[in-house]
Formats: C-alpha cells, sequence, structure tokens
C-alpha cells in the first residue's frame, strides 16, 4: 500500500513527532480499484483469535484469499462485473498464482469472481531460479570480475543453489560473497542505511531511538521507519477499523513461525493459468538482486512458450522505461529500467503506465 496506494510520508520535510501524508499522484488507484489485503495471517494488521488460526499453509492462505473476496463482492455487488487481476510482490510471486488457481478450479469462485489475469513482481517462484540468477546477474551488473564469474560457472557447472560438490565451486562462491556482501540486495545502486525491520514486541522507545539517527535523506529506510510511528498511533489504527488489542506493533516484516510454505515450485500454477486463457504479466525491477531478472527470465524459458512479440523497449514520458517480451498464452514480461525490489517504489510512474497499459483493452506495454 505504501508504494502503489493513494498516500505517501512526507519524508524529506519530516522532523520530529506524526508524520504528514501528502496524495500520491503515482498510486495505481487512479486507474483501477484496488484492495490491498495483509497475507498471510499475522502479517500488517491481520491476526487470529487464537494461535492455532497462525497455523496455516500457502495453499490454505489462497483459500482463505478466495472466501474474502467472494465475501466482499457479494456485500459489495457494485464491483462484481470488473475485470479482477490478483496481483502482488516479493513472497506474493507465490500467493498471487496459488490464489487465482483456487479462483480458476472453484466453480462458484469463477462464477462469482469476474478473473482476467495476474501480475507479479520481483517475484519469488522457484528457489532454483531464484536464487540460481544471482550469480550471472551480479557479473552481468559488473559486481564480479570475468574471472570469478568463470570460476564459479566452469567449477559449480552452473548450480549455484545446491551445497556445492567440490572444493573449487565453494571457494568460488565464498569469493562471490566476501566481494558483494556490502552491496544493497534490494537494489545495488543504493546504499544501506539498515532495513528498519522490528520484531511485534520490540519498545517503542527503541524505534523513537532509531528514529534519531538522522539517517540521510536518500536512505529509503527514513520512509519505512515513519510507518511504524503513523501504523502506531491509536488514531490511525481507530479511522482503519484495526480492532484494539488485536495486535500490538504493527511491522512491515513479520516472522510467522507457524506459517507452512507447502509449494516448492509456482511454476507449474503460471503453467496452468496461463495455458487457461487466464493474462499473466511478469515483472522485474532490473536492479534488484533479491529476485533477479535474470532468474525470472530463466523460469519462463522452462514454460516451452513461443515468443509472440521478441524483447524491445517500453516506454513512459516518451522514454525508455524496461524492456519486455510477450509469450504465447498471454505471457508477458517485462523489465522495469532503474527499479529494485519492488519495481513501484523506485519507479512509481513507470510501473503506473505499465499498469495502465497492461489492463487497458490493447493490453500491450
Amino acid at each position: 500500500m505504501i508504494f502503489k496506494g493513494p498516500l505517501k510520508f512526507d519524508v524529506a520535510g519530516y522532523t520530529e513527532g506524526f508524520p504528514q501524508l501528502f496524495y500520491f499522484q503515482d498510486s495505481w488507484t487512479k486507474v483501477s480499484n484496488v484492495i490491498f489485503l495483509d497475507a498471510p495471517v499475522g502479517t500488517g494488521f491481520s491476526y487470529a483469535r487464537e494461535e492455532q488460526g497462525y497455523n496455516v499453509t500457502l495453499t490454505q492462505t489462497g483459500q482463505q484469499l478466495v472466501v474474502f473476496l467472494t465475501k466482499w463482492l457479494g456485500d459489495h455487488p457494485e464491483f462484481a462485473s470488473n475485470p479482477l487481476y490478483i496481483g502482488g510482490d516479493s513472497y506474493s510471486g507465490y500467493t498471487v498464482p496459488v490464489t487465482a488457481l483456487q479462483i480458476a478450479n472453484d466453480d462458484d469462485a469463477r462464477a462469482r469472481l469476474n478473473l482476467k489475469g495476474y501480475l507479479v513482481g520481483n517475484a519469488a517462484t522457484d528457489v532454483k531460479y531464484d536464487s540460481g540468477g544471482k550469480v550471472p546477474f551480479m557479473h552481468g551488473m559488473g559486481l564480479i570480475s570475468d574471472e570469478m564469474y568463470e570460476a564459479a560457472r566452469s567449477s559449480c557447472r552452473g548450480d549455484y543453489v545446491s551445497t556445492p560438490t567440490n572444493a573449487d565451486c565453494a571457494n568460488a562462491l565464498q569469493a562471490i560473497s566476501m566481494a558483494t556482501f556490502a552491496i544493497n540486495p534490494v537494489h545495488i545502486l543504493e546504499p544501506i542505511c539498515g532495513f528498519a525491520l522490528r520484531g511485534r514486541a520490540m519498545p517503542e522507545t527503541t524505534m523513537d531511538q532509531r528514529l534519531r539517527l538522522g539517517l540521510p535523506v536518500e536512505c529509503r529506510d527514513n520512509g519505512y521507519r515513519l510507518s511504524y510511528l503513523w501504523a502506531d498511533d491509536p488514531e490511525v489504527r481507530a479511522t482503519l477499523g484495526i480492532h484494539e488489542g488485536s495486535i500490538a506493533s504493527w511491522s512491515r516484516c513479520t516472522a510467522l513461525p507457524l506459517f507452512r510454505h507447502d509449494v516448492d515450485s509456482a511454476i507449474p500454477y503460471h503453467a496452468e493459468l496461463t495455458q487457461r486463457g487466464y493474462r499473466a504479466l511478469v515483472y522485474n525491477g532490473d536492479h534488484d538482486l533479491d529476485m533477479t531478472f535474470v532468474g525470472t527470465q530463466q523460469w519462463i524459458r522452462t514454460l516451452g512458450y513461443n515468443v509472440v512479440t521478441a524483447w524491445r523497449p517500453w516506454y513512459s514520458n516518451r522514454q525508455v522505461a524496461g524492456f519486455t517480451t510477450v509469450y504465447d498464452h498471454n505471457l508477458t514480461f517485462a523489465t522495469v529500467k532503474g527499479g529494485g525490489h519492488t519495481a513501484p517504489e523506485y519507479r512509481p510512474k513507470e510501473c503506473l503506465d505499465m499498469l495502465d497499459r497492461w489492463t487497458s483493452p490493447a493490453g500491450e506495454l
């Protein structure tokens, strides 16, 4: 919501106290109606009344989201005929296709929800490719030398994920790790200022102390830290309808010890959805080392789809905003030039244009 929603924090103007908000001109709500969901349960403001409620799998999470969407549209029938696209970034690269396929496989949900497709950005998909794409990405972006890359490629035989089977592979990967450990993984060109994370039990005074660190304005973490002050404010919670006592301190990223990831790979979900006629947009910020565009292209190739429109630039404000390839079965891949993890945070105007064009009748970037 912070990166795609209608409001943003005034980070540059912040001095102390409650953070100020301003309208965000590149919000995705300018071209669509958006429902923001906290999932799995336990993230954001979501909660369970009993501890056992957090003991869910990814598959069960998808089922819960389908129940929510059918109930919500039942209560708001004026939106029921609108085309529905399920979208998300990062770990939601699993949640989105799992949820979309459950809608497609459920006769009742399919009748109630006008599902047309889905979109995932900087998406976790399959560890073989999510992690396996990092070494070639680092080489292509100039973070490691030709010699370091060749040593890893030849000794590891292209497998940078499994436990090394020989000393040369282990040494090569260790050398790469030592050379790149200080690179910001969410955007390789930005400084590491910390990740503004906290557990739900972290006392407020600790966060207040962190907010007084006086980080440079270019540190993206400043905005993250303001989100804690905003989300924990009683008036904000009352306005949002957050049930009193449901959660303690809000957190951007939450540990979920009872949650079970029961989907090894999202690739079969992409294959079934696209082959059944649902549209798909898969995009990557091209400076993201966490979920690289290299790894994304690798898993897309495993689908074996024919290229309909070869790699070409796409534009925003008459400038190259990234590159795109269109495959058969209505699958579009796009990079967002200069984007990190996740792309809309770093290139909001370009991503708004991308969404607007892809969901338009023409459906092309």
